[in-house]
């Protein structure tokens, strides 16, 4: 009986080692994930240059259809891991191409998973955010990409507009001002600094200064300088501004007549009028700038310039507002010359401002009709009453002139009305 359960005991141990022997050994978990990558590996070095050259067969065919499908496959089993910038750069654009933005925007996020600062992959979601109208998101996308190439000026040019067409004002003049740091002379720039400074409330003029001393040889920067200096009342130093551009044109008439003006405003008379006779000398035929020209010397109180650029405007032209401006003037010698009681002299005067008056209304000009109106309704005209009083050598010659001092200036004579 012992002998038989020895045997048992004996059989059982040889058999327990005999299939202990013959059993396999355990695989670890990375001995499996090593063989998968092999055959993965394996079938990426057959397939992958395969789906890519058909996906460049796609893409320069213009199928976009064929062009995503390939670009999924190549997703699908890896093969984005060797280039993942190129393969999502051109599945994002097929995408695009179909107009499916959002579909475009997964790729992208997905290709910017591997390489976070991929700029040509950030411009693309730029792109999608902008087409989906995620405008919060684009302007994120730009200002990070901003951060990523500094030195790229179409990026910051593209955040301007953005931040510009969300009334973000003070965010496009900090990105216009890093864009000006870059290139200094980005005339586009300078011209948006200026309006978005404008658009903020702020004073845009350091813009204005900077862009045109930049540009010292450009005209239209120097024009837009001088007429915000104008704006500001700062007349002085408008005329220096457009003095130095006059220097650069100075057969612009738009330039001498902004001088001209600057001149007046700061009650520079005479560099006005001097500076309107080189306006005229320019085009000697036009009568408003003689009309003009007159104007300037009788606020400077010269009215025998006054008088002679004033008959030189009715001489070349016969307008009832060269008519007006000889009458005009007329009209503040004699508020200027009269005191007291009005004499012969002054009746003369303000007879002759009546008929310059008189004839600007037959050709419908009417602006000084109530300064007409008021030297009939005051009774200081030469009329009938005083002819009868004049000397009879006066009477026989049918005119009468004035020879007070005050109005020696005054070469025209007072015909004889025909009712006297």
């Amino acid at each position: 009986m012992i002998n038989n359960i020895s045997e048992k005991i004996f059989f059982v141990a040889i058999a327990t080692i005999f299939f202990t022997m013959c059993a396999p050994p355990e695989i670890s978990s990375e001995e499996i994930a090593a063989a998968e990558r092999a055959k993965r590996d394996s079938i990426k070095q057959v397939r992958c240059p395969r789906l890519m050259s058909t996906a460049a067969e796609f893409y320069k065919n213009r199928d976009w259809e064929s062009t995503v499908r390939v670009y999924g496959e190549l997703t699908d089993i890896g093969c984005d891991e060797d280039d993942p910038s190129e393969v999502y750069l051109y599945y994002a654009i097929a995408y695009e191409y179909l107009g499916k933005y959002d579909s475009s925007e997964y790729v992208i996020l997905k290709g910017l998973s591997y390489l976070p600062d991929d700029i040509s992959l950030r411009k693309r979601l730029a792109f999608a955010y902008e087409k989906q109208n995620k405008i919060e998101m684009q302007m994120n996308e730009l200002d990070r990409l901003s951060l990523l190439s500094p030195q790229d000026i179409k990026i910051k040019t593209d955040l301007a507009k953005l931040y510009e067409d969300q009334g973000l004002f003070d965010d496009q003049i900090a990105v216009l001002r890093d864009l000006l740091d870059i290139d200094p002379t980005n005339e586009g720039a300078q011209s948006d600094l200026a309006k978005a400074y404008e658009k903020s409330g702020k004073d845009p003029l350091d813009v204005y200064r900077s862009r045109f001393e930049n540009n010292s040889s450009n005209v239209s920067y120097g024009l837009d300088y001088a007429d915000k200096l104008l704006a500001a009342e700062r007349t002085r130093d408008a005329v220096n501004i457009l003095k130095e551009v006059v220097d650069l044109d100075p057969s612009s008439k738009v330039i001498l007549r902004k001088l001209a003006q600057a001149y007046d405003s700061s009650n520079r008379l005479d560099d006005s009028a001097k500076t309107y006779e080189k306006l005229f000398r320019l085009d000697p035929r036009d009568f408003r700038v003689a009309v003009k020209i007159s104007e300037v010397y009788l606020e400077d109180q010269n009215f025998k310039s006054s008088f002679d650029w004033a008959d030189k405007a009715v001489t070349l032209s016969g307008e009832g507002e060269a008519y007006a401006a000889k009458g005009n003037l007329y009209y503040k010698a004699f508020q200027a010359c009269r005191s007291g009681e009005i004499n012969t002299n002054d009746r003369i005067i303000a007879s002759l401002a009546y008929r310059q008056f008189n004839e600007a209304e037959k050709r419908n000009f009417t602006r000084y009709d109530r300064s007409k109106s008021w030297l009939r309704d005051n009774e200081v005209l030469f009329e009938k009453a005083q002819w009868f009083m004049m000397e009879d050598d006066v009477k026989n010659r049918g005119y009468i002139k004035a020879s007070s001092s005050c109005y020696g200036w005054v070469s025209e004579r007072l015909n004889k009305d025909k009712n006297w």
